[in-house]
């Protein structure tokens, strides 16, 4: 029998699902080896009998915590895929609004603190705010086991259609663990620090083929971190060669990273 796949969104754009039906050929390849019943976008049915689920969106109001744990209960392996689901995205903006909070309060209200969600229901919905349940924004692995995680904004296709092979196969399936900077290098892409631009690329997971700095756009952080042991290394680089101060590169990893920047030493 063929191994049934589910493809569920949390609080996001949805644009990891819609990836999805973007794989074109590949997508009905995918449904010679695969069978999908539970895709909100692509189907009306609905079964709960699933291998493999697939989730994009972070968890940002009780609901998307509550079906969070209902899709882990029906999936013998649950996928993460987008930064939303991965790292919590740009969901995790909303710890630090009304006029910005710190870095310190933003880390309590990612671990769970309830403190600042008045505010930031207030902001967004003005005086309607008690219409909408909300809570911290969280990566799903915050709430739930997750068995892989497939980042980006939006995920890359490739590393989709990849996983799915190797689950099929019970071939193993790993992220790169090299930095953005790598591929870069491989393109042949200018470094846009010798352009004066500061980018997330020595501190960003590989895996995008650094589409963004080949196009003369700064890495943004999409993918995540790449690990602890390479942002110190980043830092070190960053200072002898360009003169960039390691905090100066990281000011801007809230826009998809906040959750992660929570969690830094």
């Amino acid at each position: 029998m063929k191994p049934k796949i589910a493809i569920f969104s949390l609080t996001s754009c949805e644009g990891c699902s819609l990836a999805i039906l973007e794989l074109e050929d590949q997508l009905l390849d995918l449904l010679g080896a695969v069978e999908i019943v539970n895709f909100r976008e692509g189907m009306t049915e609905r079964a709960w009998d699933i291998d493999v689920g697939f989730v994009d969106g972070a968890v940002s109001t009780p609901q998307d915590d509550e079906e969070v744990r209902h899709f882990r209960a029906h999936c013998k392996t649950l996928v993460a895929i987008g930064s939303c689901a991965c790292l919590g995205g740009i969901n995790t903006l909303k710890h630090y609004q009304s006029g910005g909070a710190t870095r310190d309060e933003g880390a309590a209200h990612a671990a769970g603190g309830n403190g600042r969600v008045a505010e930031y229901r207030r902001y967004v919905y003005g005086e309607n705010a008690e219409w909408f349940a909300t809570t911290p924004a969280r990566p799903i692995s915050a709430v739930v086991a997750v068995d892989y995680q497939l980042p980006g904004c939006p995920m890359v296709k490739e590393e989709f259609v990849e996983l799915v092979k190797c689950l099929l196969i019970g071939k193993p399936f790993r992220l790169p663990e090299t930095a953005v900077c790598v591929e870069c290098k491989r393109r042949g892409s200018r470094c846009l620090y010798e352009m004066g631009i500061i980018c997330f690329g020595p501190i960003t997971r590989a895996g995008c083929n650094a589409i963004c700095p080949a196009y003369g756009s700064k890495c943004e952080g999409c993918r995540g971190l790449v690990s602890p042991d390479a942002i110190a290394a980043a830092g070190i680089n960053l200072r002898e060669q360009y003169r960039v101060d390691l905090n100066e590169a990281l000011a801007d990893l809230r826009l998809y990273g906040a959750y992660q920047e929570a969690l830094l030493p």
